[in-house]
């Protein structure tokens, strides 16, 4: 079959690559017939951290498909060849302690006992178990029995592929969130996750969404879906951007933040929101502007560090973001102070995906329809990485076909 390798720094190709077959009595062979490109793909590209999750030349790429059931071990009994599902990137067996608290990305059964992580992760590298990823012409589906989410025939693959991943981890960012009814929720990063939780927290009955980038597409993309946006390149510190922001929230700051960013956060607060830097490099004049905003220290904790001083006294902040490791010192004295809620964990795909499935309707109130920026061939992949990457041609979200 045809599938993306990684090959190293900023190198994917397509190769030919061995069949998967089924391996165990609970495996499910799929056919992908789309697969997406996120975030997290990049940062394996780049390998811009030593924090990534190690990947090594050959490595299948991708964690986000929806395809056709094409062969089920024994003991899958839950989906059938024939069936068109979607399969949530990390692997959950369903029936472990954790599975059954609504923790699966938590799978005891999954997990390397080796290493302190949790459940195993679709295409995400030696730290979450070396599993081949989802950017191929046929993916193999551990622990099926419990994983692949059956999702009906005829609307395009757009309306559903986000249950691998988008919806489930931007519907988790807002739950974390305790958005309260009719309040305010500001999002960090307006890339495929926060644009989502914007659009999430509106139908879930926010009054206002507050969005920032730096990335000029991201922000009018938001903006037409009814999100107030800011650019913290127009602004000259970090304190006006909060002022800023204040007013449109009474005065008191956001109910709630949603730090969709994490490492990817490079130069200072939101100066390098890409992994590419596509509107933040130091030489482009909207990398200079967020300098100006959020200074020019190393800090990885960027984003969170702007969460902690704009979320109103008694706030909470849902922390959606990858983070990598350990960093700079979190702002405790100041957590406490403002007597600030914290929330994060990996998401949990089954928890959430009945609860979306409503909002998947023929009227499309989240917009997946047109989702994506791109519609691309698989064999295009090196070309997808590099737009993506760069953010050339307006790249934001891309799905590949096999």
């Amino acid at each position: 079959m045809r599938a993306v390798t990684w090959q190293g720094e900023r190198s994917v190709r397509v190769e030919t690559v061995p069949d998967p077959v089924i391996r165990e009595r609970t495996d499910a062979i799929v056919r992908v017939t789309s697969t997406g490109l996120c975030d997290f793909d990049l940062r394996l590209y780049e390998r811009h951290d030593t924090l990534a999750p190690r990947v090594r030349p050959g490595d299948v790429l991708g964690h986000e498909a929806i395809g056709i059931v094409e062969e089920t071990g024994p003991e899958v009994t839950e989906i059938k060849p024939g069936d068109r599902v979607v399969v949530p990137f990390h692997i959950a067996c369903g029936h472990c302690w954790m599975c059954s608290a609504g923790l699966p990305a938590q799978c005891r059964t999954t997990h390397d006992p080796g290493r302190d992580t949790g459940a195993a992760l679709i295409g995400h590298g030696e730290l979450y178990g070396s599993v081949p990823g989802a950017q191929a012409e046929y993916l193999r589906v551990p622990q099926a029995q419990f994983g692949p989410i059956r999702v009906p025939e005829g609307p395009q693959d757009d309306r559903f592929v986000y249950l691998s991943d988008v919806l489930p981890s931007a519907w988790q960012a807002v739950r974390y969130a305790d958005v309260p009814p009719a309040g305010t929720v500001a999002v960090l990063g307006l890339g495929p996750l926060g644009d989502m939780a914007c659009r999430i927290a509106l139908q879930r009955g926010a009054s206002h969404a507050i969005g920032v980038d730096v990335v000029p597409e991201r922000l009018a993309r938001a903006r037409k879906r009814g999100v107030e946006v800011f650019d913290p390149g127009d602004y000259e510190s970090q304190g006006e951007l909060i002022a800023a922001i204040g007013t449109h929230t009474f005065g008191r700051g956001p109910d709630s933040v949603i730090d969709a960013v994490g490492t990817e956060a490079h130069d200072g607060l939101l100066g390098r929101l890409g992994l590419g830097g596509q509107a933040s490099g130091p030489d482009r004049p909207q990398g200079r502007a967020a300098r100006r905003a959020c200074g020019n220290g190393p800090d990885r904790t960027a984003a969170l560090q702007l969460a902690v001083a704009l979320v109103r006294r008694g706030g909470t902040i849902s922390l959606a973001g990858n983070y990598g490791g350990m960093s700079d010192p979190l702002p405790l004295m100041t957590l406490s102070d403002k007597h600030v809620q914290l929330r994060t964990g990996r998401t949990n795909v089954h928890r959430w995906s009945d609860d979306i499935m409503s909002f998947l309707a023929d009227d499309d109130p989240l917009g997946v329809d047109d989702f994506a920026t791109h519609h691309l061939p698989l064999e295009q992949a090196p070309h997808a990485y590099d737009i993506l990457a760069r953010g050339a041609d307006g790249a934001v979200k891309i799905l590949m076909r096999p």
